[in-house]
């Protein structure tokens, strides 16, 4: 079962960790090699289940990136904020 799947009372009182994210994207990457198995076997119809629960896990992952204040280093982000607002002012067309 995967671990996104928490119990209503839980939800939202788990401690978001390097650790949690680590497992996350372990069984990301066995969810992966499941569906990849199943699809070259012709299962088709058995990658549904792990496709939903990959979805999930990606989605809970993207959530916590979103959700994250320091998810994008700073020179990464300056510098996309440069670059954007050239582009929005029309000094970054070539």
């Amino acid at each position: 079962m995967s671990i996104v799947f928490v119990p209503k009372k839980l939800r939202g009182k788990a401690k978001i960790n390097q650790e949690t994210i680590q497992r996350l994207l372990d069984e990301n990457d066995q969810l992966v090699r499941c569906i990849t198995e199943y699809m070259q076997k012709g299962r088709a119809v058995e990658c549904v289940q792990y496709q939903q629960i990959l979805h999930r896990n990606i989605v809970y992952l993207a959530t916590i990136a979103d959700a994250s204040p320091d998810s994008m280093p700073p020179s990464s982000h300056s510098t996309s904020r440069e670059a954007s607002a050239s582009t929005v002012n029309g000094h970054g067309q070539t």
